[in-house]
């Protein structure tokens, strides 16, 4: 019986449009995105929904085709943002970036569901954790219901020339506009007000710069 898979993975922006969903905080390091699997002519494409419920890409054809078996499987899916960057070419470049893929059996969901927020949260904080997991550590995880977590930390992929990476971890706008996703409205009201003094401060140095 499969219990559990797990993998680091690119993904791809439909479009610049697209990637805008990723560059705001409507899309965080650490969110857990849900994956919609659909065939696109003779080829399996596996959709990234935020949790908002916007598409803001996708998984190459291989892991594309990984997701829908695993699916099959009746595994539960899920991918953990790990960070977003811009490669500037070809032509005008375009945004990507990489995911945790968490696939795992709904027989043990509570133990797998606390795993994933556990990712998710030091993903948050910049910490790659590992989730290409061997049978002793499914078995900890079982064993500890979802505590236990790899602390080995790994460090970002190499950047190819042309490459930078956007965002790899939370900023203190995100961890107040995740307070308000829960329900804080304080935390919410409060990130609202820090983007509109930012705004007014880029504004003031602009004028002050050019006036």
């Amino acid at each position: 019986m499969d219990l559990y898979y797990g993998q680091y993975a690119d993904f791809k922006t439909v479009s610049k449009k697209e990637a805008a969903k990723l560059l705001s905080a409507d899309s965080m390091i650490g969110d857990c995105m849900t994956i919609d699997c659909e065939m696109t002519g003779d080829e399996h494409r596996a959709w990234l929904i935020n949790p908002l419920g916007e598409c803001v890409g996708y998984l190459d054809a291989a892991m594309s085709r990984q997701m829908s078996l695993e699916k099959a499987k009746g595994m539960q899916l899920c991918a953990v943002l790990s960070f977003l960057a811009f490669t500037d070419s070809p032509d005008d470049g375009y945004y990507w970036g990489e995911v945790a893929l968490i696939c795992y059996s709904p027989a043990y969901e509570d133990c797998f569901s606390a795993f994933v927020h556990n990712v998710a949260d030091r993903m948050g904080r910049g910490q790659r954790t590992p989730v290409d997991l061997g049978p002793d550590a499914i078995t900890r995880i079982i064993a500890s219901d979802g505590t236990w977590f790899p602390e080995q930390t790994l460090p970002l992929p190499e950047k190819a020339k042309g490459t930078a990476i956007i965002k790899s971890r939370r900023t203190l706008n995100d961890k107040l506009i995740s307070q308000g996703r829960a329900g804080n409205k304080g935390c919410y009201i409060v990130s609202w007000i820090f983007l509109l003094v930012l705004v007014a401060a880029i504004i003031f140095g602009l004028k002050s710069c050019f006036f």
